[in-house]
Parts: structure tokens; C-alpha cells; sequence
């Protein structure tokens, strides 16, 4: 593959809902420009989209994938990304590096939260976006219905392209409302517009026009004096509105029947902004905020927004070349960690395939093998002209597991391979938990961790998983004291110390403070150091459940020493036990975390939703209603949503989406309490 012109290049994501039939229409695409000499099925996992094994066996894309295409002297990369939302950080960095998104609806399935959650991040990167109606050829369409679904769930202006052929109650084709030509069946051979339609395509083509002399001041003035435009202003007009969002394509298809597909990529090609026209990338040059487009001559910035760890293949790193001009066999600086990196050979990468290319110019895409520093979301170019690109704001893993090492030949090479796994995928994350002592791998969703925890196996680590402790915190609500001697005596020198203190409740998040009042020498100033060691280990370990103590104030106020056995040991054991009777003196108290969670579902299933929030001891903010979606807002203790993504997929029959954030720590309630503490306790025994 030769390399392009920045203005020969269209970048394009194809975004929809699980199941809306983006990966068979990209193999139509492939089928139909003779890239491919047969229709690969996502079924016989024999697509080029889904290559992975894992994608083959589930019968869904779980990774975003690379596509170009050659078009009459244009390159079209395309996109192909997971439609599940478990991966949706996959979708969001492939729409940080597009110019445009073609929104895949299922004609029979209308509007689904996939779909409107993508739509979102479109509206984020300002990104325009053409519509198709795919599975067209199927039966108990919703066209009319998927319509007006449209008009509720976008906040923009739909206009038809095309208006679909349907002959004997099937989908047979397209009529081009630009060209004013019919296209049936399969292929790209012209046919007069069906007698029939005439009225219905003189009708959506003067839509189509006014759409495109209301995106620019000269050809509105020449539509309102004139009442016509020429085809080269229709195209120019329209082209302009895409770009600035003014309103959105719709375009008809049948992927698996391979109907419509090449008056799709000819639209792709003539109304998808080139990188240069195209949006900018909001970045840090030299320390000064601002913005780069695409430009063969300016500074070379490379995002990267996707890395993958092969154990056969080894790392391959994709970019898109922001700006500058890429060269193989050259020396980079990664901006972002401060190191240097050796690029080889680059490759434009179709599927799994890799195609070997010199140069790559801005507004390009590629991959490059083999970068030891290079994570997603990183920045490289040369090194004397710093640039930064602004990485997009991912959402919050909501789902997590408690991963151990099956083996101990696991147990050395788990953490570093959990954090390449997650180098991969900005919403997969994982983290040492201080107060269960527990690796938590957290993600977006179960089927997410799935992927990850065999990805994991893939690299040669396998790994035990649990549902993760909750990391309660505990803390006492009012004042306690206590004294407490500790003294041995073994034959020789003995053990004896003495320690009297008080235990006080401080502000929520204020941490922990010790102060001594000890006056006339009853304790060495030597020993109250001591005292202090004793009382922070039993915080890490907890009093009552084993969970880390917060918030607390511990006041040494009396105690005794022994002239000969008073030692360093004895007082840090007699402050330690001395500080857990005070505690529980002090009216001790198991605090649990509390989250935010921000859930959007169906307005048919918000009832169940807020009823099930109830029944897990949460407590309703507010609602609010958007399009034909409600948007529920409530604080509920994290340890009833440690699942929440199985149960809200299942009452909204995966329709339901949620966001979970961290609020604050409060009091758990004295029954939940009990039965934790008594867990805690047999735990305790059984060890």
C-alpha cells in the first residue's frame, strides 16, 4: 500500500450497539471493492475485523480494528469497534483519531443505549457522523419507528441520502438522491429510480438541497434566487454541513446481503472531511496550550490509541500521525514518559495483516511493532518539539475482581503482567487494595474482566478470582480510655511497660493524630515514640474487623516505667493493647463505602430500576428524563453493586448503562456491622 496525502485520507469509526452489524458490513465493503474474494461471516468467525480468537469464539468484536481501503486515488481507514459497551474506552480512543463516525443502527432493533452512548462521544469530539440503517433485508423492520426514534434520541437534524427500494415487501436497493439513480441488488450498476418513487425522491431531495444551501451564505443566496443548485454545489454544500454538524446523513444497507454498500463508501469518500479540513486535537506545544490539525509540515505528534501484546507477534502500538510526517527506521521521543523510542518498520494494519510502509503523513493511521516504553493514551514525536495531546476522559471501571495467583510460578509475574493487560485498555485498571490486601482488577463489566483474565492466560499468568472484599474503614464516635501493663519476666532481663490513654473521634478524612500529656516522668520521652509505633499497627490491622482504624486522635496520658525491664518492645505492646481496649471503649463503628451512581435506562424500566435500588439500601437524588431515557441518580453502599452490571443488564435486557463514583464513608448499619465482624472473627479462628 502506497503512502497518501494528508487530503487523500478519510478517517472514519464505525460505532453502534452490540450487534448492529458493523464487521459484516465491513466485509461487504471488502467483498464488494474486490479486496476479498469471499463474504466473511461473523458466525464461521472468517471475518477480517474479529481475528482474534477470543472474538471468533464469542461471535462479537472485542477490539477495535484497522481497515483501509483504496477508493479512486482516496484512502478510507476505517474503524471497526466492539459494540458491547463493557467496551466502550476501545470505542472512545478509536473516535479520538477519526474525522468522522458512521453510526450503525439495526433497522429491526431501532435506537439502543449502545447506540445513543456513542452518539455522546460523538457530540465530546464534536465529531460528524453519517447514519445507516443497516440489516435492512431482514424481517419486522422498524424503519418508520427507528424514524422518529431519530428525532427523540439525536439532538441534530436527520437527512436522507437515499431512500430505500422495497419491492415485494423486501429491501432490494437504494435510490442515490444525489445522482438520482437506482442501485439494486448487489454491485454498484446504475438503474433508472423506480416509476413509483418519483414523488417520494422529488420530495427528499428538496430536503436534501435546502440541507445543503443552509450550510453556506452564497449557495443559500443563489438557492433562494434561483431555486436550483448544481451537483458540484449540492456536494460542496452538503459536504460543508456534515462537517460542521449542521445535520446528519442517512443512508440505507444490508451488510450481510451486501445491498447498498457501494453507494455507502462512495458517500464516505465525498462527504468525510479530510485531515486537514477536518477536527483539531486540543494539545500542549512547548508548554502552551492549544490545538494541532493535521499538517505534513508541522511538528510530528503521534497519539497512540491502542496497544496490544501479542506472545507470538510481540507489542504492536497504533497511532494516527496528528501532525508531521512519520518515518521508518527512525528515532522518536515519547513526550509523555520521557523516553526515546527505536521505530522500526511501519505498518498499515488490515485485520491481523500486517502491510509494511515507509512514511506515513498526518492525518494517517498505522502501527509500528516492538516500542518498550509506548502505552495507549501516550504522545511521540521529536524530541526537540514537545507536543502533548489531550487523551480523552474515560469513564470509571464499575466492576471488579479480586485476582490471586493460581501458582506460585504465577506470583512473580502477575503484577507486571496485569499492568501490560492494562497498558492495553485506559478503562481497565488494577490496584493493590491497602485495606482488604487484596489485587483488584476493576473494569467496565463482567464480560470485560472475562477478556482480560484471558488475555492474562494468553501472556502465560493464570489467575484465581473472587468477588472483592469491601473495604470498610473503622473509627470510634466518642471519647474511650484505657490502661493496659504489659509485663514478662523469663529468667533475665524482663519486659514492663505501662500506658494509660484516651482515644477521640476526629472529623471525617481528617486522618489520625497522637499527642502526648505525660508529665513528671512516670514515661521516658524515649518510650513515647515507642507508644506511637505500637497504636499504627494496630490501625493497619484494624480492632474490631480487621479493617485499617481512621480518624482517631490517641492521647498518652499516664503510665509507668520500670528502671531495668522498660524497653522499646514492652511499650509498643503496651500501647498497642492499651489503644484496642480504648477503642472499643470509644463506641467503635465499622464505616462502608458509599457511591454515586448515575444510572440511564429505558423510561419502561425506571420503576424496577429505583425499586431494586431500595432493596439495596439505596436512596433515590433525583431523576430526570432524556428523549425516551431516564437518568437516575443515587448514593448506595458499595457492597451491594459489586455486581450491579449482571443485575441492571438483566432488568433492562442489557439496555441499561450506569457510571459508579466514590462519595464518602459512613456508618454501616449496626445488623450489617455484626454480621461483618462476625465473619471477620471466624476468619480469625480458622487461620
Amino acid at each position: 500500500m502506497k503512502a497518501y496525502a494528508t487530503n487523500s485520507i478519510r478517517n472514519v469509526a464505525l460505532v453502534s450497539h452490540q450487534g448492529g452489524g458493523k464487521t459484516s458490513l465491513v466485509e461487504a465493503i471488502l467483498f464488494d471493492l474486490g479486496v476479498t474474494n469471499r463474504l466473511g461471516s461473523v458466525a464461521d468467525g472468517t471475518t477480517i475485523s474479529d481475528f482474534d480468537q477470543e472474538e471468533i469464539n464469542r461471535q462479537m468484536s472485542l477490539n477495535t480494528s484497522m481497515i483501509p481501503l483504496e477508493v479512486d486515488g482516496v484512502k478510507v481507514n476505517l474503524l471497526d469497534t466492539p459494540g458491547y459497551t463493557d467496551f466502550q474506552g476501545d470505542v472512545k480512543n478509536a473516535m479520538m483519531v477519526a474525522d468522522a463516525a458512521l453510526i450503525v443502527v439495526d433497522a429491526s432493533a431501532g435506537i439502543e443505549v449502545g447506540t445513543e452512548l456513542y452518539w455522546s462521544f460523538a457530540d465530546e469530539f464534536a465529531l460528524p457522523r453519517m447514519i445507516v440503517l443497516n440489516k435492512m433485508d431482514r424481517e419486522n423492520l422498524q424503519v418508520e419507528n427507528t424514524m422518529s426514534q431519530m428525532g427523540v434520541s439525536f439532538d441534530m437534524r436527520v437527512v436522507p441520502l437515499q431512500l430505500p427500494i422495497i419491492e415485494g415487501g423486501k429491501f432490494t436497493g437504494v435510490v442515490d438522491l444525489l445522482g438520482l439513480k437506482a442501485y439494486r441488488g448487489v454491485g454498484s450498476q446504475a438503474e433508472e429510480i423506480p416509476a413509483e418513487m418519483a414523488d417520494a425522491v422529488e420530495e427528499a431531495r428538496l430536503a436534501l438541497i435546502e440541507a445543503a444551501a443552509e450550510s453556506d451564505d452564497s449557495l443559500l443566496e443563489k438557492y433562494l434566487d434561483s431555486g436550483e443548485l448544481s451537483a458540484a454545489e449540492i456536494i460542496d454544500g452538503l459536504k460543508k454541513g456534515f462537517a460542521q454538524n449542521s445535520f446528519a446523513p442517512l443512508i440505507y444497507a444490508a451488510g450481510t446481503g451486501n445491498i447498498g454498500i457501494r453507494p455507502l463508501v462512495d458517500l464516505l469518500v465525498k462527504l468525510v472531511p479530510e485531515p486537514s479540513h477536518g477536527r483539531t486535537f486540543k494539545a500542549v506545544v512547548k508548554g502552551q496550550e492549544g490545538t494541532l490539525q493535521a499538517d505534513a509540515k508541522g511538528p510530528l505528534a503521534l497519539y497512540v490509541f491502542k496497544t496490544t501484546v501479542d506472545p507470538f507477534v510481540g507489542r504492536l502500538t497504533y497511532f494516527r500521525v496528528i501532525s508531521g510526517t512519520l518515518k521508518a527506521d527512525s528515532r522518536y521521543f515519547n513526550h509523555v514518559k520521557g523516553e526515546e523510542e527505536r521505530f522500526g518498520p511501519l505498518y498499515v494494519m488490515r485485520g491481523k495483516e500486517q502491510n509494511q510502509i515507509d512514511v506515513l503523513n498526518a492525518g494517517d493511521i498505522g502501527a509500528v511493532a516492538k516500542l518498550n516504553h509506548t502505552a495507549t493514551g501516550d504522545t511521540v514525536g521529536d524530541k526537540d518539539a514537545s507536543v502533548l495531546v489531550a487523551p480523552p476522559a474515560f469513564p470509571r471501571p464499575v466492576y471488579a475482581v479480586a485476582v490471586s495467583p493460581s501458582t506460585q510460578a504465577d506470583s512473580a509475574k502477575m503484577g507486571p503482567t496485569l499492568t501490560r493487560v492494562c497498558d492495553e485498555d485506559p478503562t481497565l485498571m488494577w490496584r493493590q487494595d491497602p485495606a482488604t490486601k487484596e489485587a483488584v482488577l476493576e473494569g467496565m463489566g463482567d464480560v470485560h474482566i472475562t477478556v482480560a483474565i484471558n488475555r492474562l492466560a494468553t501472556l502465560g499468568v493464570h489467575v484465581d478470582t473472587a468477588v472483592p472484599k469491601v473495604p470498610y474503614q473503622e473509627t470510634v464516635t466518642k471519647v474511650g480510655d484505657a490502661r493496659y501493663r504489659h509485663k514478662k519476666q523469663t529468667g533475665g532481663a524482663g519486659q514492663f511497660g505501662e500506658v494509660a490513654l484516651r482515644v477521640e473521634p476526629r472529623e471525617r478524612g481528617s486522618g489520625f493524630e497522637y499527642a502526648s500529656e505525660v508529665f513528671g516522668g512516670v514515661i521516658s520521652q524515649s518510650f513515647i515514640p515507642s507508644i506511637e509505633k505500637g497504636i499504627r499497627g494496630v490501625m493497619e490491622r484494624g480492632v474490631i474487623a480487621g479493617y485499617p482504624v481512621v480518624d482517631v486522635k490517641a492521647v498518652v496520658y499516664d503510665g509507668k516505667e520500670h528502671p531495668v525491664d522498660s524497653k522499646d518492645i514492652a511499650f509498643q505492646i503496651a500501647g498497642r493493647e492499651a489503644f484496642k481496649l480504648a477503642f472499643q471503649d470509644a463506641g467503635a463503628v465499622l464505616l462502608e463505602p458509599i457511591m454515586s451512581i448515575r444510572i440511564t435506562v429505558p423510561d419502561s424500566n425506571m420503576g424496577d430500576v429505583i425499586g431494586d435500588l431500595s432493596s439495596r439500601r439505596g436512596q433515590v437524588q433525583g431523576t430526570e428524563s432524556v428523549g425516551s431515557r431516564s437518568i437516575i441518580t443515587a448514593m448506595v453502599p458499595l457492597a451491594e453493586v459489586l455486581r450491579y452490571s449482571n443485575d441492571l443488564r438483566s432488568m433492562t435486557q442489557g439496555r441499561g448503562v450506569y457510571r459508579l463514583d466514590f462519595s464518602h464513608y459512613q456508618p454501616a448499619p449496626s445488623h450489617i456491622a455484626q454480621e461483618i465482624i462476625a465473619q471477620a472473627k471466624r476468619e480469625e479462628e480458622e487461620e
